[in-house]
């Protein structure tokens, strides 16, 4: 059972409804954003996916229930979130395995295994850089003390040759991903999401491989709503949106 009692939580339904996942009423609770990250990975049946920081598991659930047959395994600090992806996977059929672990200091057996991708949705403010929440949960999930460059240090450790690291983040904090890549990470491609034409992004998508040798690529932004300005009730997302976000279809990465 989760940490969460059952009146703490909420039944929600992503992909269309084709995952449903239990999350807090009151903590952090996921958006699309962990719906866009796994959308952009190109994973195959038979490979090995990770997630720092799963919290109660949006993301990778939302790659499992997209692609068959992948190795998921979940790295989450908050016991309470850790038991809610158990829940969640369980609930919807899904093998997940999460480890219980700060990812700084990943247990031994983690620490000597490797893996096709990863992916993470780091904390989108430094610590003290937003308004605090009054839910410890969503106030660990907003502002990390964690840095950036641990966060990409630790993914490209547990990366195999040529593996993969997809991360979501804010536009303000691209420097610090780049910086975090240098020596560590190559191949860096950077896929800005803007809600309409005409608007900066707010956040952007980093694909870096392990091993890559590409030179950098900053792509056009993806677009998510149609026009220039929402007006009128109900969502506006492009028809290619809403395939991601609906029908759980592959986010196409500009080639």
């Amino acid at each position: 059972m989760s940490g969460f009692s059952d009146q703490d939580l909420t039944l929600d339904g992503f992909l269309g409804g084709a995952l449903q996942l239990w999350q807090p009423r009151h903590g952090y609770r996921a958006g699309v954003d962990p719906v866009f990250l796994a959308a952009c990975v190109p994973a195959r049946a038979g490979q090995a996916v990770l997630e720092l920081g799963c919290g109660a598991g949006a993301a990778i659930l939302c790659l499992g229930r997209r692609i068959d047959g992948l190795h998921l395994v979940g790295v989450e600090l908050q016991d309470d979130y850790a038991q809610l992806a158990e829940r969640n996977a369980d609930n919807n059929g899904l093998a997940l395995e999460v480890i219980r672990a700060d990812l700084t200091a990943l247990p031994t057996d983690l620490r000597q295994r490797q893996f096709d991708h990863i992916i993470a949705n780091p904390p989108y403010f430094r610590v003290g850089a937003h308004t605090g929440a009054t839910d410890p949960g969503r106030q660990t999930a907003l502002g990390g003390e964690t840095p950036l460059t641990d966060w990409i240090a630790v993914a490209a450790k547990r990366l195999a040759p040529r593996g993969a690291l997809h991360m979501i983040q804010r536009t303000d904090r691209l420097p610090e991903m780049l910086s975090a890549c240098a020596g560590r990470l190559g191949s860096v491609e950077i896929l800005p999401l803007a809600a309409r034409t005409g608007r900066a992004p707010d956040l952007v998508i980093l694909r870096a491989r392990k091993g890559g040798r590409a030179a950098f690529r900053l792509h056009a932004p993806l677009i998510l709503h149609a026009g220039d300005r929402h007006d009128r009730d109900g969502d506006s997302y492009l028809p290619e949106i809403s395939n991601i976000l609906r029908h759980g279809k592959a986010l196409a990465w500009p080639s």
